[in-house]
């Protein structure tokens, strides 16, 4: 599994997490596919972990918005790239803002790119 795909199903994963009771491992289940590998495990299993402090992190960049308020795909989508930003520093962050907006761009509307390009680039500054 290549790392764009192993970002896909964990975004689909963490996506039926969101205000659910599922447990990762239940989550994980409804995910049908490719074998999965480390990297998938690292990302659904951290960012799930660090839920708190990425959603802290993220409310600091939010201008204008409250993560509550935020549609679904796209409080995943910052969701899964914070932790890789904050994480996983051997991925350069050029590499993870453009995969984050690949997946707006897969998964979200018109607008969820842009949006979620204006709040990663807020980490990418520090």
């Amino acid at each position: 599994m290549k790392r764009h795909e192993a970002r896909e199903k964990a975004l689909q994963v963490l996506f039926q997490l969101d205000n659910t009771d599922l447990t990762v491992e239940e989550a994980k289940e409804h995910i049908k596919g490719q074998p999965t590998n480390a990297f998938y495990e690292k990302i659904v299993n951290g960012t799930a972990e660090h839920l708190e402090e990425i959603d802290a992190a993220l409310t600091q960049h939010l201008e204008k918005w409250s993560l509550a308020r935020l549609p679904k795909i796209e409080r995943t989508v910052l969701r899964l790239a914070v932790y890789e930003l904050l994480y996983m520093q051997e991925t350069p962050k050029r590499v993870v803002l453009n995969e984050a907006i690949e997946l707006c761009k897969t998964f979200g509307d018109e607008g969820s790119s842009k949006f979620v390009n204006g709040v990663l680039s807020k980490f990418t500054e520090q």
